[in-house]
Protein backbone atom coordinates (compact mmCIF):
# COMPACT_ATOMS: atom_id res chain seq x y z
CA UNK A 1 0.00 0.00 0.00
CA UNK A 2 1.65 3.07 -1.37
CA UNK A 3 1.29 6.88 0.86
CA UNK A 4 -0.63 9.51 -0.31
CA UNK A 5 1.50 12.68 -0.10
CA UNK A 6 -0.55 13.89 2.67
CA UNK A 7 0.23 10.59 4.67
CA UNK A 8 4.01 10.90 4.27
CA UNK A 9 5.94 12.12 7.29
CA UNK A 10 8.49 14.48 7.90
CA UNK A 11 11.31 11.62 7.78
CA UNK A 12 9.38 9.40 5.73
CA UNK A 13 11.08 10.38 1.97
CA UNK A 14 12.57 6.56 1.93
CA UNK A 15 9.69 4.59 2.64
CA UNK A 16 7.14 3.25 0.23
CA UNK A 17 4.53 2.10 3.05
CA UNK A 18 3.15 3.30 6.05
CA UNK A 19 4.95 2.79 9.35
CA UNK A 20 3.49 0.36 11.41
CA UNK A 21 1.47 1.29 14.67
CA UNK A 22 4.36 0.12 16.84
CA UNK A 23 6.67 2.44 15.46
CA UNK A 24 4.14 5.24 15.54
CA UNK A 25 4.00 4.62 19.50
CA UNK A 26 7.56 4.72 19.65
CA UNK A 27 7.54 7.74 17.85
CA UNK A 28 5.46 10.26 18.82
CA UNK A 29 6.23 12.33 21.63
CA UNK A 30 3.07 14.70 21.65
CA UNK A 31 1.39 12.91 24.52
CA UNK A 32 3.52 14.54 27.01
CA UNK A 33 5.47 17.26 25.26
CA UNK A 34 2.22 19.29 24.40
CA UNK A 35 3.23 21.10 27.37
CA UNK A 36 5.42 22.68 25.73
CA UNK A 37 3.01 24.75 23.15
CA UNK A 38 3.33 28.05 25.01
CA UNK A 39 7.12 27.79 25.10
CA UNK A 40 7.47 26.30 21.17
CA UNK A 41 5.04 29.23 19.71
CA UNK A 42 7.14 32.34 22.37
CA UNK A 43 10.28 30.48 20.45
CA UNK A 44 8.72 30.62 17.24
CA UNK A 45 7.63 34.45 17.30
CA UNK A 46 11.71 35.00 18.80
CA UNK A 47 12.70 32.96 15.43
CA UNK A 48 10.64 34.39 13.29
CA UNK A 49 11.70 38.02 14.17
CA UNK A 50 14.93 37.05 13.92
CA UNK A 51 14.61 35.91 10.16
CA UNK A 52 12.62 38.96 9.57
CA UNK A 53 16.03 41.03 10.99
CA UNK A 54 17.94 39.43 8.95
CA UNK A 55 15.80 39.89 5.18
CA UNK A 56 14.75 36.04 5.19
CA UNK A 57 11.13 37.00 6.00
CA UNK A 58 9.64 40.91 5.67
CA UNK A 59 7.52 42.04 8.08
CA UNK A 60 4.07 41.39 6.54
CA UNK A 61 5.13 37.25 7.12
CA UNK A 62 6.30 37.95 9.92
CA UNK A 63 3.10 39.82 11.24
CA UNK A 64 1.38 36.70 9.36
CA UNK A 65 3.34 34.22 11.31
CA UNK A 66 2.59 36.00 14.57
CA UNK A 67 -1.10 36.36 13.97
CA UNK A 68 -1.95 32.77 13.40
CA UNK A 69 0.93 31.81 16.21
CA UNK A 70 -1.32 33.62 18.33
CA UNK A 71 -3.88 31.98 16.69
CA UNK A 72 -2.99 28.44 16.94
CA UNK A 73 -1.78 29.09 20.50
CA UNK A 74 -5.69 30.02 21.59
CA UNK A 75 -7.01 27.24 19.81
CA UNK A 76 -4.55 24.82 22.03
CA UNK A 77 -5.88 26.76 25.06
CA UNK A 78 -9.43 26.11 23.78
CA UNK A 79 -8.89 22.54 23.87
CA UNK A 80 -10.00 23.01 19.70
CA UNK A 81 -6.37 21.81 18.11
CA UNK A 82 -6.37 17.79 18.21
CA UNK A 83 -3.53 15.86 19.12
CA UNK A 84 -2.92 13.51 16.50
CA UNK A 85 -0.03 10.68 17.14
CA UNK A 86 1.35 10.65 13.55
CA UNK A 87 2.06 14.41 14.05
CA UNK A 88 4.79 13.17 16.56
CA UNK A 89 5.43 16.10 18.16
CA UNK A 90 4.28 19.15 18.94
CA UNK A 91 6.74 21.54 16.46
CA UNK A 92 4.66 19.30 14.03
CA UNK A 93 1.18 20.00 15.47
CA UNK A 94 1.85 23.86 15.36
CA UNK A 95 4.10 23.95 12.23
CA UNK A 96 1.14 21.77 10.65
CA UNK A 97 -1.54 24.48 12.06
CA UNK A 98 0.47 27.24 10.40
CA UNK A 99 0.89 25.85 7.23
CA UNK A 100 -2.70 24.90 7.17
CA UNK A 101 -3.55 28.62 8.21
CA UNK A 102 -0.94 30.83 6.09
CA UNK A 103 0.52 28.36 3.95
CA UNK A 104 3.88 28.47 2.24
CA UNK A 105 4.61 31.47 4.39
CA UNK A 106 4.51 28.70 7.68
CA UNK A 107 7.05 26.56 6.35
CA UNK A 108 9.89 29.55 6.39
CA UNK A 109 9.77 29.47 9.92
CA UNK A 110 11.45 26.32 10.31
CA UNK A 111 14.52 28.34 8.25
CA UNK A 112 18.23 28.21 10.25
CA UNK A 113 16.79 26.05 12.70
CA UNK A 114 16.34 21.91 13.69
CA UNK A 115 14.39 20.48 16.10
CA UNK A 116 16.72 19.48 18.33
CA UNK A 117 17.22 23.45 18.33
CA UNK A 118 13.53 23.79 19.16
CA UNK A 119 13.44 20.93 21.87
CA UNK A 120 16.16 22.54 23.32
CA UNK A 121 14.61 26.09 23.46
CA UNK A 122 11.41 24.84 24.56
CA UNK A 123 12.36 22.70 27.62
CA UNK A 124 14.95 25.27 28.62
CA UNK A 125 12.10 28.41 28.39
CA UNK A 126 9.70 25.76 30.24
CA UNK A 127 12.37 25.23 33.10
CA UNK A 128 12.58 29.28 33.26
CA UNK A 129 8.94 29.59 33.30
CA UNK A 130 8.39 26.89 35.55
CA UNK A 131 11.06 28.41 37.83
CA UNK A 132 9.50 32.00 37.49
CA UNK A 133 6.24 30.27 39.10
CA UNK A 134 7.68 28.47 41.38
CA UNK A 135 9.39 31.24 43.10
CA UNK A 136 6.08 33.26 42.94
CA UNK A 137 4.27 30.66 44.81
CA UNK A 138 7.17 30.39 47.28
CA UNK A 139 6.86 34.64 47.53
CA UNK A 140 3.37 33.95 48.18
CA UNK A 141 3.34 31.51 50.87
CA UNK A 142 6.51 33.39 52.32
CA UNK A 143 3.75 36.51 52.63
CA UNK A 144 1.13 34.23 53.98
CA UNK A 145 2.74 33.13 57.12
CA UNK A 146 4.13 36.79 57.65
CA UNK A 147 1.02 38.10 57.88
CA UNK A 148 -0.31 35.53 59.79
CA UNK A 149 2.39 35.32 62.03
CA UNK A 150 1.59 39.26 62.84
CA UNK A 151 -2.05 38.56 63.31
CA UNK A 152 -0.72 35.87 65.79
CA UNK A 153 1.62 37.58 68.37
CA UNK A 154 -0.76 37.37 71.11
CA UNK A 155 -1.58 33.66 70.98
CA UNK A 156 0.64 31.28 72.56
CA UNK A 157 1.09 27.70 71.79
CA UNK A 158 3.34 25.07 72.89
CA UNK A 159 6.48 24.68 71.63
CA UNK A 160 8.53 21.39 71.40
CA UNK A 161 11.93 19.94 71.58
CA UNK A 162 12.45 16.47 70.06
CA UNK A 163 8.99 16.04 70.29
CA UNK A 164 8.23 16.79 73.72
CA UNK A 165 6.33 19.18 75.11
CA UNK A 166 8.62 22.24 76.03
CA UNK A 167 7.92 25.82 76.84
CA UNK A 168 5.12 28.01 75.54
CA UNK A 169 5.99 30.09 72.50
CA UNK A 170 4.04 32.77 70.30
CA UNK A 171 2.12 31.54 67.74
CA UNK A 172 4.17 34.16 65.55
CA UNK A 173 7.47 32.73 66.37
CA UNK A 174 6.32 29.19 65.04
CA UNK A 175 5.08 30.98 61.71
CA UNK A 176 8.40 32.90 61.20
CA UNK A 177 10.60 30.26 61.64
CA UNK A 178 8.95 28.54 58.78
CA UNK A 179 9.06 31.85 56.83
CA UNK A 180 12.54 31.96 57.56
CA UNK A 181 13.18 28.05 56.14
Amino acid sequence: MEMTQNEKKLWGGRFQEKASSVLEKIGESVSFDHKLYKEDIQGSIAHARMLTSIGILNQEECARLESALAQIRGEIEEGKLEFKPELEDIHMHIESRLTELIGETGKKLHTARSRNDQVTQDVRLYILNQGREIFDSVVSLRRAFYEKAERSVDVIIPGYTHLQVAQPIRASQYLLSWFWA
